[in-house]
C-alpha cells in the first residue's frame, strides 16, 4: 500500500533541542506549503526521544515561532515521548517475525569488528554493521536491538532483497542496498532510548502521514525507513527532500554548526528568506497574502498527483 490510497497528510517533526533557526524554518514552510497546496492536513510532531539533548521550553518556543509565521497545525501537536508503547509493540512484532535481534556490541566492538569487514566504508560517520550478533550474543548481555537487513520481509522487498529503490519528488530516482551500505541498524539504543528510524516509521503510519517533506540531509535515511515499513507491513509515504540552508563554511546550517535562533521581529521577512531557498516566487505585504501567494506558486511547481 502507498500513500496514494488516502487523503494527503503532511507533517513537520522538529526536535526540541533549541529554537527554530533559518534552516528548520525552510523545512517547516515546505511541508506546510505542500499540505496546503494539495488541500491536505498538516501536523506537528515533537520528536523528543533523545532526552539528554532536549532543552527545557524549546518545544513550546518552536510552536510559538511557527504560529508567528502563520504555520498552524490542523491538530494538537503530539510528542514522541508519550508514544513509546507503539514503538514497543512494533519491536515485539519484528522480534516475533525474526526480523530483529538483541546486540551486545559496544561502540569499541563495532569499530574493531567493522574495520576489516567493510574495508573502512562509512555511512554518515558510522561503519557498516557486520552482523556480529545475528547468530546470538555468545554470553554477552544485550545492549541494543537491531533490524535484520539480510532477511527480506515476507511479501515486501523486491527480488534484490535489501536493495530499496524509490522516487523522490525532487531528487528523482534513488536506490540503496541497506544490507551492504548500512548493515543491521539500531531500533533501540544501548541507553534504552528508541532509535529515530523506528519511531519515525511507527509515528508516520499511526498518524496517517501520506507525504514526507523534509530537508535533503535526511534523504539517506529513507531506504532504511522504507525497509522498516515493509517489515511492519505499513504504508510508504511519498518523499520530497528540500534544499538545505548552508553556513558560511558550506556546512548544513544547524544548531551543531552554530545556527542562530530564528529572529522573528519580522516574520514575513523570515518567510521570504525561507521561500527564496525553496525557489518560491510569492508576493504580498502581509503574512496572510504572502502565504496565499506562496501556496499558489508551490502548487505550480509541485502539482498534486
Amino acid at each position: 500500500m502507498t500513500s496514494d490510497d488516502k487523503h494527503y497528510v503532511g507533517r513537520f517533526a522538529p526536535s526540541p533541542t533549541g529554537a527554530l533557526h533559518a534552516g528548520s524554518l525552510v523545512a517547516a514552510l515546505a511541508s506546510w506549503l505542500d499540505a496546503r497546496a494539495q488541500g491536505g492536513r498538516w501536523l506537528v510532531r515533537i520528536e523528543d526521544l533523545d532526552t539528554p539533548r532536549n532543552v527545557a521550553g524549546a518545544a513550546e518556543l518552536i510552536l510559538v515561532q511557527l504560529d508567528r509565521c502563520g504555520l498552524r497545525a490542523d491538530e494538537a501537536p503530539v510528542r514522541q515521548s508519550t508514544r513509546t508503547s507503539l514503538y514497543e509493540a512494533a519491536l515485539d512484532r519484528l522480534l516475533v517475525a525474526d526480523l530483529a535481534y538483541p546486540c551486545g556490541c559496544s561502540r569499541r566492538d563495532l569499530e574493531l569488528a567493522a574495520a576489516p569487514a567493510d574495508g573502512g566504508r562509512h555511512r554518515h560517520d558510522e561503519r557498516v554493521y557486520p552482523g556480529t550478533c545475528r547468530d546470538g550474543l555468545k554470553g554477552r548481555p544485550a545492549r541494543s536491538m537491531r533490524l535484520r537487513t539480510d532477511r527480506p520481509p515476507r511479501g515486501g522487498v523486491d527480488d534484490t532483497g535489501s536493495v530499496i529503490a524509490w522516487t523522490d519528488r525532487r531528487l528523482g530516482a534513488m536506490r540503496q542496498d541497506v544490507a551492504h551500505e548500512v548493515g543491521d541498524f539500531v531500533l533501540r539504543r544501548a541507553d534504552d532510548m528508541w532509535a529515530y528510524q523506528l519511531a519515525v516509521v511507527v509515528d508516520d503510519a499511526a498518524q496517517g502521514v501520506s507525504d514526507v517533506v523534509r530537508g535533503e540531509d535526511l534523504a539517506g535515511n529513507t531506504a532504511r525507513q522504507i525497509l522498516l515499513q515493509r517489515c511492519l507491513d505499513l504504508p510508504t509515504p511519498r518523499y520530497l527532500h528540500t534544499p538545505l540552508v548552508l553556513s558560511a563554511s558550506g556546512d548544513k546550517l544547524s544548531k551543531q554548526t552554530g545556527a542562530a535562533p530564528l529572529a522573528l521581529a519580522d516574520p514575513l521577512e523570515a518567510l521570504r528568506a525561507a521561500g527564496a531557498v525553496l525557489g518560491i516566487e510569492a508576493r504580498g505585504t502581509t503574512l496572510a497574502d504572502w502565504l496565499k501567494s506562496a501556496v499558489a506558486d508551490w502548487r505550480r511547481r509541485w502539482p498534486p498527483g
